[in-house]
Order: structure tokens, then C-alpha cells, then sequence
């Protein structure tokens, strides 16, 4: 049977925290969400709501899935709208308050540690969930910027993630060791120093990882969720 969804609950839906799932809304909106099952509400203050399993399935359902109120369809919201975004390194302008960024990464990375926590039928939280293997780039990035690690910048270096050659994995490289840079990375350790800070960040995440070396003469970890 398909779901009933008015245009302002799919909007609600569809203008959901690409990374965490976290949404924003009329109280109405989002309460009634919660009761539909479509999201759920963080535990710890602010209690903030985060799409359930069920929701986020409910995003990407095709339009013939879902009957809704005959309501003008959602807007896309720009991405210069304040919505979260992991940083891969390869950013050209750096986060507008400090501050801000860090709260903004701290209830990221609880919304996603949540959303493992749904998603995963014996609710272990140390390992990577189906959102993060279908968002690989991003998901590594939060991991590490959660962390602490320093994503690399124009004029001040420090760590790369991109898609990697190998299947369902991505490879983290520090500016300066391969990647360009003065030799120091943005937290001010050697680079080599803080590609191991890296990959013990990404593995206490629960991925897997492994260091290599380069036809340039750097070194590269290359990091993927397990297979189970």
C-alpha cells in the first residue's frame, strides 16, 4: 500500500541532511513524521529528528510510490543554504565560524553513529552502515574530521579523501606527501605522522585500512568498510 505523504512532509523529507539524515521542519511536520515511522528523534538534546530507515527509503522512492496532497512540489534548496557537507580536502574556501563547524561535525557524526545504530539489525554502532558504503567519500571524511584530522586547504595542508581504483574503497593522502604543500601538514606534524593519525582515525571508525606507497614517492591509505 503506498504511503500517504503531504508536499510538505516530502519536502521536509527531501531537504534531509545529505549525511546524517538530520531534518528540519515545522514541529507539526516533523511529529508527524516520527509517528508515521519515517524519522526518529536523537535521544540526547536537542533531540533533534534524523530519518529512520523507513524514511530514508521513503526519499528515494519514485514519485508513483507516494500520493501526496495536490501541493506545489519542493524546492530544491541550494547548497550554500547552510546544509552539511563533509569536507574532503579538496574545499577552496575554509568553514565561516570555526566554532559553528565544529558543532556542526559533532552532531553529524552522532546522527550517523544513530543511523548505524537503526540501520543494523544487531545495533552495533563501530561499523559502517549501507549509507556510508553507497557514500563512501563523504562518509570516510566525516570519520575524520569527527576525529579531529584537518582537511587539507588552500595555503594550509592536511588530509585528501578521494575515490580510490579499488572497489568500494577510498584512498587518504596528506598534502605535502604526494598531493602538493610545503612538506607540513595543517595540524602541524609531519605528514607521514599525520597520514597514521588518519588511518588509526579511520579504523577506531570501524573501516578497514591499509598503507601504500605511490609512483611519486608518497604514501597513500586506502580505507573500506568490512565485508560483514
Amino acid at each position: 500500500m503506498a504511503r500517504e505523504l503531504t508536499a510538505a512532509q516530502r519536502r521536509v523529507i527531501g531537504a534531509a541532511e545529505p549525511v546524517t539524515g538530520r531534518l528540519r521542519g515545522p514541529a507539526a511536520v516533523l511529529e508527524r513524521l516520527v509517528k508515521l515511522g519515517l524519522a526518529f528523534r536523537h535521544p540526547r538534546p536537542p533531540h533533534d529528528c534524523f530519518l529512520s530507515p523507513a524514511g530514508q527509503r521513503a526519499r528515494t522512492e519514485p514519485p508513483e510510490q507516494l500520493r501526496s496532497s495536490p501541493e506545489p512540489p519542493p524546492v530544491p534548496r541550494p547548497t550554500a543554504d547552510g546544509v552539511f557537507a563533509a569536507r574532503t580536502g579538496e574545499e577552496h574556501e575554509p568553514p565561516v565560524d570555526a566554532a559553528t563547524r565544529v558543532r556542526e561535525v559533532r552532531a553529524a557524526w552522532q546522527g550517523l553513529l544513530e543511523l548505524r545504530r537503526m540501520t543494523r539489525a544487531d545495533g552495533d554502532t563501530g561499523r559502517p552502515c549501507a549509507w556510508e558504503r553507497a557514500h563512501l567519500v563523504r562518509a570516510a571524511a566525516l570519520a575524520l574530521e569527527a576525529a579531529g584530522r584537518v582537511p587539507a586547504l588552500a595555503g594550509r595542508n592536511g588530509y585528501v579523501v578521494r575515490e580510490s581504483p579499488q572497489p568500494e574503497a577510498v584512498e587518504v593522502r596528506v598534502a605535502g606527501d604526494g598531493v602538493g604543500g610545503d612538506g607540513a601538514s595543517g595540524t602541524g606534524t609531519d605528514p607521514r605522522e599525520e597520514l597514521v593519525l588518519c588511518a588509526e582515525a579511520l579504523e577506531a571508525a570501524g573501516w578497514q585500512v591499509s598503507e601504500h606507497g605511490d609512483r611519486r614517492g608518497g604514501r597513500v591509505v586506502i580505507a573500506s568498510p568490512p565485508r560483514r
